[in-house]
């Protein structure tokens, strides 16, 4: 009995061994989930999930489901390089990530070595492109552009006040702070103050008496939405109260819960609003429906990995180095609208613009 079953058997191990193999196309994710910015890695996370989610809904790429392989890098350096190395090592070779720009920068260094894409949604440094790194790319705009942007509202708005620059010498908040005061300077005005310090040495009352004592009337900061929720609202405790001016680091809901009513008519600089495009606006309208307010970086992420789909669904691939090529030389309809990338891996047609925060949210400023 049993000899007249092996052929059976036989027969069931080819046509296993023997049917076409179908594999899902694994793209890696690499935000943080624990550190200081968790809240924009959420951000990012939950666009590249619906943007995933989106994608498999319409018969994934060329058939094959995109499952992601999200991991931790806290923001930090050595973990995003980490984090990288798992990737290449795991033959996962298309990657959306990573959020800040120390790690992104960390990171690209790893991709580039091992012909891997890697696409990020928040990643403001310069250098991240300038290197010219052919797998490399942003959706989100450049932090030379946003201080540029920095220097002329506070021209435009406040040329007779009191200026004081401050950061709290993190990577990206000692170069926004640079280049803005370095554009400021160039247009003919100077800070009247100019202050740097490390978060975990921060006096913010000490700090808010000292601005208050200098005359302060506007402050710059470069800082991530928790150190400046929390200065905002001291300052106000102490009737210290300036007119505010954060970067896209404040783009959290976490700013607006820690300084509360003072976070009102704090200024900030962001990318463009994604929800003015047909497109975006029906990812938003979607979102919305499901209960989530996709602030910040949340579109970003969407378009991320749409970007990255829409160039493999054209060039039939998913060879990294193909896909980076077709996002190099053609344009895509994506919920940012119609963009292409130009030669360092920047998305064009797209930048910052000025936003005022209102009752825990923010929206574009206009004009004064």
């Amino acid at each position: 009995m049993t000899r007249r079953s092996l052929p059976a058997l036989g027969a069931i191990l080819c046509v296993l061994a023997c049917a076409p193999a179908r594999a899902d196309v694994v793209v890696g994710v690499a935000v943080p989930r624990s550190g200081a910015y968790v809240a924009v890695g959420e951000q990012v996370l939950r666009g590249v999930e619906a943007a995933a989610r989106d994608a498999n809904a319409k018969g994934g790429l060329d058939g094959e489901a995109v499952v992601l392989d999200v991991q931790d890098d806290a923001c930090d350096s050595n973990k995003a390089t980490a984090v990288a190395n798992h990737f290449v090592q795991a033959n996962v070779r298309l990657v959306v990530g990573h959020v800040c720009s120390n790690a992104s920068l960390a990171a690209s260094e790893v991709y580039a070595a091992n012909g891997t894409l890697m696409i990020t949604a928040a990643s403001v440094a310069a250098k991240l492109t300038d290197r010219g790194l052919p797998t490399i790319f942003r959706v989100c705009g450049r932090d030379d552009d946003q201080a540029r942007l920095s220097a002329t509202v506070l021209a435009e708005r406040f040329r007779d006040r009191k200026i004081a620059l401050i950061q709290d010498l993190t990577p990206a908040a000692r170069t926004l702070a640079a280049a803005t005061k370095d554009n400021l300077n160039r247009i003919g005005i100077n800070e009247t103050m100019s202050v740097a310090f490390s978060p975990s040495d921060a006096d913010d009352a000490a700090l808010a008496d000292r601005l208050k004592g200098a005359g302060i009337e506007v402050v710059y900061y470069g800082g991530d939405a928790t150190e400046m929720g929390r200065l905002v609202r001291i300052a106000s405790e102490r009737g210290f109260k300036p007119q505010w001016f954060g970067t896209s680091a404040i783009a959290t809901e976490d700013f607006g819960k820690l300084a509360g009513a003072a976070s009102n008519g704090t200024l900030m600089t962001f990318y463009l609003d994604p929800s003015r495009q047909p497109a975006g606006a029906q990812v938003v309208k979607a979102f919305k429906a499901e209960g989530v307010e996709p602030t910040g970086s949340t579109v970003y992420g969407y378009a991320a990995l749409q970007a990255l789909i829409a160039a493999a669904a054209f060039a039939h691939t998913t060879d990294p180095l193909a896909i980076a090529r077709t996002l190099h030389t053609e344009r895509f309809d994506l919920v940012l609208g119609s963009v292409g990338f130009d030669q360092k891996g920047d998305v064009t047609a797209q930048g910052y613009v000025l936003y005022v925060w209102r009752d825990g949210k923010f929206t574009p400023a206009g004009k004064s």
